[in-house]
């Protein structure tokens, strides 16, 4: 039986970046399929409730960074905690992701690329060029990418996912829902691994 698994995340959270590995060898473990799905950041807090981590109140601040510490050298993962590009625009790069086809290879890898060069490359994911180097790095061709992503259809696509979201109750990042169930943080990803189990 075919296993999907929708993945609603920002291209810019540090908690999609700390689970990148984990979520891929779940991925892996059940033969499962993921629609890689970004969605757009402010809007996302703007109508769910949330508010912007630079915005939160200082205890919470710091505590996020707490926890972004103890996870990171749990998980053994290279992590710069306050990186230099760090909040951007990433919505071309979301864009960009959405171009590249709905499946774990393409799609997950530059997912995962994007990620990867906010939180342990120090690169900014708002710079066109940096972007098309990272899907290029991926195997992909950036320069087409890119251009895909400037149209009109991919502009919709990005507002048709990111509400789709919204109206599934989707509020931070990562989200994963899998059969209807909503799995939120990747905290949660033991909870998704024995729902993929049953």
């Amino acid at each position: 039986m075919s296993k999907t698994i929708d993945y609603y995340h920002f291209l810019i959270s540090p908690w999609s970046y700390v689970a990148i590995d984990r979520f891929n060898k779940l991925v892996t473990k059940h033969g499962a399929t993921v629609n890689y799905k970004p969605i757009a950041v402010m809007p996302t807090f703007e109508k769910t409730g949330g508010v912007p981590p630079g915005q939160r109140h200082p205890s919470r601040q710091r505590f996020r960074m707490d926890e972004l510490k103890r996870w990171s050298s749990w998980l053994d993962i290279p992590m710069n905690h306050t990186p230099a590009f760090f909040p951007v625009d990433c919505s071309l790069a979301s864009k960009m992701v959405l171009a590249a086809g709905n499946d774990n290879q393409n799609a997950g890898g530059l997912s995962d690329a994007m990620l990867t060069a906010v939180w342990r490359d120090e690169k900014d994911v708002s710079d066109e060029a940096t972007i098309i180097d990272v899907a290029n790095a991926c195997g992909l061709d950036g320069q087409a990418l890119i251009t895909t992503a400037k149209s009109d259809s991919l502009t919709e696509q990005f507002e048709s996912v990111t509400n789709e979201a919204h109206e599934g109750d989707v509020f931070g990042s990562p989200t994963y829902v899998y059969n209807g169930e909503i799995f939120w943080g990747q905290d949660r990803l033991d909870f998704l691994d024995r729902a993929l189990a049953a």
